[in-house]
């Protein structure tokens, strides 16, 4: 044991002694292999190792190098859920972040669990406790962790946040291989709970062909614009490129830009770069006589007032310019992607 004052030679004892396969330190762990509360104290203090839950740890290396909207969500979720001495199995935003079909703010997101035995919906130290029955096979096995199978956290996921993710997280269980039907058989088994008719908009927008939370979170946006039901993946070929259109409400296109489409998807491909060749797939699109609107993780949320606008306006004008008849369009479209 270090004497007082000796706080920097804690870190000298291995570390492979203390961690699971998942980077996790429990105070009980600790204790045996000779550490004490005043050690482990000080080592939160300087910031070595990183406090998940009362008695759960981090180091701090290890915690930094993991992705702030994957990784570090999921590492918190392992140890709340390790720590719980209830029944329990992971719910809502956890299941969703577990399974990866995303969550509204995975960085900040509550964990949580539904319990078949518990008094009422509540937050303790940043755990949110479901009381609500589910059947023995919605329960999964993930990683290790107990969660609700794709269509259940589909549904809680629209009860919990709203449309948006509703439709995100059922598109993702769709593109897995989850059908309409098992939704909805899902759904059926919670027609008396609050959200009802959110879930059933969920079910009826979904769509695999979105590829991310962005775009399904744009074509909530669009079908809201009143201008019809958008389509997912528009695909358009001359032969010699094809390139695939995040969606269209008939002969104008919405492309969702995120921070990925313009970050390379190779290290060689400079910001400029990337630009370039957004640019020349643009006017690949455009000179099939479509209008384009592109939107941003902004518009959708804190700019959506003036982005309705410009949306409704583009479109507007592109069926001024062009009409609304996709017919001359058939030798160029391209039906199924690889």
């Amino acid at each position: 044991m270090p004497a007082a004052g000796q706080g920097p030679a804690v870190l000298l004892r291995p570390l492979s002694t203390l961690t699971d396969e998942h980077g996790l330190i429990t105070r009980r762990r600790a204790v045996d292999a000779g550490y004490d509360d005043r050690d482990l104290r000080r080592l939160v203090q300087r910031g070595h190792w990183v406090p998940l839950r009362r008695g759960v740890y981090a180091v701090r290396e290890h915690w930094d190098d993991l992705d702030p909207y994957r990784g570090q969500p999921l590492l918190r979720i392992r140890a709340a859920s390790g720590a719980l001495r209830c029944e329990h199995v992971l719910s809502h935003d956890s299941s969703s972040i577990v399974q990866e079909t995303g969550a509204p703010d995975p960085s900040r997101a509550l964990v949580h669990v539904t319990r078949p035995k518990t008094h009422g919906d509540a937050v303790r130290s940043g755990v949110k406790h479901h009381l609500a029955p589910y059947l023995p096979g919605e329960v999964m096995v993930v990683d290790g962790l107990r969660v609700l199978d794709l269509a259940r956290t589909a549904m809680d996921m629209a009860r919990e946040h709203g449309l948006v993710a509703g439709v995100a997280v059922c598109d993702q269980a769709l593109r897995r291989g989850v059908t309409r039907a098992q939704l909805r058989e899902t759904r059926s088994r919670m027609w008396c709970w609050p959200g009802s008719r959110c879930m059933d908009a969920a079910i009826d927008l979904a769509d695999r062909g979105a590829e991310s939370w962005l775009e399904s979170e744009a074509r909530v946006f669009v079908a809201g614009l009143g201008i019809g039901r958008p389509e997912t993946q528009l695909g358009l070929t001359d032969g010699l490129r094809t390139v695939w259109c995040d969606m269209h409400v008939r002969r104008h296109v919405f492309e969702v830009d995120g921070m990925v489409k313009y970050a390379g998807e190779d290290d060689w491909q400079s910001a400029g770069e990337v630009l370039r060749l957004e640019k020349e797939r643009q006017d690949f699109v455009t000179g099939f006589k479509l209008g384009v609107t592109r939107l941003t993780a902004h518009d959708l949320r804190r700019g959506r007032a003036a982005a309705e606008a410009r949306a409704r306006r583009e479109y507007d004008d592109t069926c001024a310019r062009f009409g609304t008849d996709l017919s001359d369009l058939a030798p160029y479209r391209v039906t199924r992607r690889r």
